[in-house]
């Protein structure tokens, strides 16, 4: 007779049809039944889908929200980024380690709740925040993280912990979240209201290659940071050598900071849809895929009730809106705690059921991308502009923002301000105007694009936010007059540190190093020549990294070097005596002189 384990594996895997590329979501199920993944439940997954049991436990042991060890039946991941400490999030954690009677990283004695730190949630602008189990809890406090406590040693389920919703889809059946859009300025691109269809019907009205063409003529850049024009990607992607193509959708909100995609996914849900059956469309693709964060595992229901609609309304699947021939439909793939799956060859990776671990480029993903096959890969923002280009055509586009960067950018501003939350605004507006609007008017330091960007001074705060002066895939982090801004760029390097996926040498060993050097410098023990070898070093990891994550991750160090420079200066000593200021000769002769039984000599 099976045990509940192998009816478990057995039922998973052949609801993924045995297939080995859908391991995320295989273990993940499986997870989700046990608490856990074992090495027993490794093997049979194994053997299940004819692979080896190390490809099953490498993806187990990679991402944050997977764990081959039991954990409690309910687990709550509290936020412990820069802007959730700033906010206070080190005395709810305190709050919860009493009431729990644990600290970060363990499990209470009767095995019911654990209680773990994890990197941004994308909650920043309703910060200390925490999801437990699938449910987000936002603006903690000391007590509120006490009652939470005492209702889960009640047996409250984590869902009956929601005591008030949100605005907007934040308060449908299907979500019952908490959490705020603060959406503080929309609009005309992303977050004006739309008519599911519009931009489709006029797509299909033109040939793929029309449809490129439009994309070229609006100007179209990626959202996602890099800027990478639209229509030459699609092209590209069109015109490679492949019988089938895929688009994807990077929906891995990661960069800390940013969270202007989960206003989208909740409020905008059939624009993005749309954004991605006009990409199929013009890149020959019949299926796509939205990578979906961990953390927004609330908001899963209500997108693949948007995507059953959608089937329902002749929007997907089979001969869409009767254009004989395009077939097109969208499937939903999880994401499990990876920040370098931010990364598209990383996410592509994950998508494929294995680790997220980058790729080696060229062949770029749009020669040899998901499965090998061809595949776009657009952010969710840049999906979005899509299918609003269709509706209100090119020139409308292009019309709007700067000379080289048209349309709108939506920013995530959190942080030192008195209206944190999400901004559509034109390109071409100066940092100075955005701190106007959100109510920062004695910001000391803004880092814009999270913390792979850069940290701008007051000088800085005069140039404009477009992809010629200052680019961003949407974070920015205000710092007001009091803050530490050594102890930001810290918080910064330990998130790259708990990121990297450790694969080069670069990244994994260098910023461990960036993190000491800074440390010394902190603690009062830095010497000028520790500015001049923390520059060198974060070049050189900035260099030698095989991948995005990297190849910024010293950012931190080289923008507040060249920003703030005196700020590292105050806290340097000079040399004394030729001697280290991290020497302490007196424990260094200390053994001596218990041997012979006299002080030393030295003074």
């Amino acid at each position: 007779m099976a045990s509940d384990l192998e009816k478990t594996v057995r039922d998973v895997c052949q609801r993924y049809g045995n297939d080995r590329t859908r391991m995320m979501d295989i273990v993940t199920d499986v997870q989700r039944v046990h608490g856990h993944v074992s090495g027993e439940a490794m093997d049979l997954i194994a053997a299940a889908v004819g692979t080896a049991r190390v490809e099953v436990e490498s993806v187990v042991t990679f991402y944050a929200f997977l764990t081959s060890r039991p954990k409690g039946k309910v687990i709550i991941r509290l936020c412990n980024d820069v802007i959730d400490r700033m906010k206070g999030a080190d005395r709810v954690e305190k709050a919860f380690e009493e009431a729990l009677g644990i600290r970060a990283g363990e499990t209470t004695p009767d095995g019911v709740i654990s209680l773990e730190r994890t990197p941004c949630i994308g909650m920043c602008d309703q910060a200390p925040a925490a999801v437990i189990n699938e449910v987000v809890v936002t603006s903690l406090s000391t007590d509120k993280a006490r009652e939470i406590v005492a209702r889960l040693k009640m047996g409250v389920p984590p869902k009956r912990l929601i005591l008030e919703y949100g605005d907007g889809a934040n308060a449908h059946d299907l979500v019952r979240a908490e959490v705020k859009n603060n959406i503080r300025r929309a609009g005309p691109v992303v977050l004006a209201d739309y008519v599911a269809g519009s931009g489709l019907r006029k797509a299909l009205a033109m040939s793929p290659v029309e449809v490129i063409r439009e994309m070229k003529a609006s100007r179209l850049r990626g959202r996602g940071g890099a800027g990478f024009p639209l229509g030459m990607k699609w092209e590209f992607t069109r015109n490679a050598a492949g019988s089938r193509k895929y688009l994807v959708c990077n929906a891995d909100e990661g960069e800390p900071g940013t969270f202007k995609d989960r206003v989208i996914l909740t409020e905008r849900p059939h624009l993005l849809f749309e954004g991605m059956t006009v990409g199929g469309y013009a890149i020959g693709a019949d299926s796509g895929i939205l990578y979906l964060r961990a953390e927004y595992t609330y908001l899963r229901a209500w997108l693949e009730q948007i995507l059953a609609e959608r089937r329902d309304r002749g929007l997907l699947g089979r001969n869409i809106m009767g254009k004989a021939g395009f077939d097109f439909d969208i499937r939903i793939q999880m994401g499990a705690g990876a920040y370098v799956c931010g990364e598209e060859t990383s996410l592509l990776s994950s998508c494929e059921g294995t680790r997220g671990d980058p790729k080696n480029r060229p062949p770029f993903p749009a020669q040899k991308g998901y499965l090998g096959a061809p595949t776009a890969v657009n952010n969710v923002e840049t999906l979005c502009c899509v299918a609003r280009i269709m509706e209100k055509g090119a020139g409308w586009f292009a019309e709007m923002g700067s000379e080289v960067s048209s349309g709108t950018k939506l920013l995530s501003v959190s942080g030192d301000c008195s209206a944190p939350g999400v901004y559509e605004l034109p390109f071409g507006v100066t940092l100075a105007e955005l701190l106007v609007l959100v109510g920062a008017p004695d910001a000391q330091a803004v880092q814009m694009a999270g913390p792979s960007g850069q940290l701008l001074a007051r000088g800085d705060f005069g140039r404009k936010i477009c992809f010629d002066d200052l680019a961003t895939g949407g974070s920015v982090m205000v710092f007001g007059p009091d803050r530490d801004l050594l102890e930001i760029v810290d918080g910064f390097l330990e998130f790259f540190i708990e990121e990297s996926c450790g694969y080069c040498t670069p990244c994994r060993v260098g910023n461990v190093l960036l993190r000491e050097g800074l440390g010394r410098i902190r603690a009062g023990h830095g010497t000028p020549d520790d500015l001049t070898y923390l520059k060198s070093l974060a070049e050189s990891v900035k260099t030698l990294s095989r991948c995005g994550l990297g190849q910024t991750s010293p950012n931190p160090v080289l923008t507040a070097l060249r920003s703030f420079r005196p700020v590292f200066e105050q806290r340097l000593v000079a040399l004394k005596d030729g001697l280290l200021p991290t020497f302490d000769l007196k424990a260094a002769v200390s053994t001596a002189e218990g041997i012979t039984g006299r002080q030393s000599a030295h003074h």
